[in-house]
């Protein structure tokens, strides 16, 4: 089945594209269904080596497709608990992508755009870009996205930006935490796929089983961080691909996963 909502392109580097311009990439009810599903299917590509999510047009995202929220809320409780779930499946299948997902984002962020930025595991602003938790302007509030951006700009920030809905710079996005990198507009793309090169120099899966290590890590207790830890560094150290990473080092050639210049 194609994509109305979005172009993807698959391969080891996939990319992403919101494509709804018109709507300034707002998301609807079908945008959060079709972003779902290309990350779950891109997810079962064993090749898979990173995903590039971007816009097109003027912004990225300028948040939820108001439509669509109006008519949720005049849905009986179980049918609107479902329709709000939306978001949620949409935000779990970006962040348990076990490739690395960069989210390269300009114009307006705003709203569940925001939540997409946060979900990804690198996320590049253009300069420019303009970005706002803006639903409490529309009489609700940032719900299913806070999952996912609280742990990245903590409760100090949230309680300003969630409460005066103001809109704020990449600058402003970068010091709490929201962003990696501001980066001028026209070099946007350049420096996403510097990023991947990046990626790609490493052994896939060992970025693989970082990514998969950090939340672990992040919940566990310190006796089990270290167990896990300790039996994911034997794990990798002795499979094929991590002896032929030792090794290569040690011979002073590329490994055998860096792509051919």
């Amino acid at each position: 089945m194609g994509f109305e909502h979005l172009r993807v392109e698959p391969g080891p580097v996939a990319r992403v594209t919101l494509a709804r311009a018109q709507a300034r990439n707002a998301m609807s009810a079908q945008t959060l269904g079709e972003l779902e599903r290309a990350f779950r299917d891109l997810a079962k590509d064993p090749a898979l080596r990173a995903v590039l999510v971007t816009g097109e047009g003027k912004d990225f995202c300028a948040g939820a497709d108001i439509e669509w929220m109006r008519a949720g809320g005049r849905l009986p409780p179980e049918e609107g608990r479902a329709d709000a779930r939306r978001f949620a499946d949409m935000l779990f299948a970006v962040d348990e992508c076990p490739a690395p997902v960069i989210v390269a984002a300009h114009g307006a962020v705003f709203g569940g755009g925001l939540g997409l930025l946060a979900a990804g595991d690198v996320a590049l602003l253009a300069e420019g870009a303009k970005l706002c938790f803006s639903e409490v302007r529309l009489g609700i509030m940032p719900a299913v996205i806070s999952s996912w951006v609280l742990p990245k700009i903590g409760v100090a920030n949230a309680r300003r930006y969630y409460l005066t809905a103001e809109v704020f710079g990449a600058d402003e996005a970068v010091r709490m935490g929201l962003a990696h990198e501001k980066v001028p507009a026209a070099e946007l793309s350049a420096r996403a796929e510097a990023v991947i090169a990046a990626i790609l120099k490493n052994g896939p899966q060992a970025v693989r089983a970082a990514k998969a290590m950090i939340p672990k890590i992040a919940r566990a207790e310190l006796s089990e961080r270290v167990d896990l830890t300790v039996e994911t560094l034997v794990r990798l150290r002795s499979s094929p691909e991590g002896q032929e990473g030792l090794s290569a080092f040690l011979e002073k050639r590329p490994a055998a996963w860096i792509p051919k210049p």
